[in-house]
């Protein structure tokens, strides 16, 4: 797999996946509160398990074009992402103009960590 992407690009896309699955491991139980908790927290530790699976090469392969920093600032950037259509289209939560503008602070925050000044 590493052969496919450009370094540049793989610890996005591997980081963009493992998001998906860490979304749904903490806020996907959600969908059925009904459920006992204890099957809420084993099944997210078996869904986190595949997010692990995911992450850890992402930032191992990232560490090689980015710095620390820049992984995880690309990481809470996903996060956001992954979580506001989470939200929209799993837990049918709306987000309002309030979410876009923290959103969008965060990004500007983001940007800066990217500049080599």
């Amino acid at each position: 797999m590493t052969n496919l992407l450009p370094p540049s690009v793989l610890p996005i896309v591997l980081l963009l996946a493992s998001n998906i699955f860490m979304t749904f491991a903490w806020y996907g139980h959600l969908k059925h509160k009904s459920s006992p908790l204890v099957i809420a927290i084993l099944a997210s530790w078996g869904i986190a398990f595949f997010e692990y699976c995911l992450a850890v090469p992402a930032n191992r392969y990232g560490s090689a074009v980015y710095s620390t920093a820049q992984l995880k600032t690309m990481q809470e950037v996903i996060t956001l992402l992954v979580f506001a259509a989470f939200s929209v289209f799993w837990l049918k939560e709306p987000l309002g103009w309030n979410h876009a503008l923290g959103f969008t602070f965060i990004a500007l925050g983001a940007w800066f960590i990217f500049q080599k000044w």
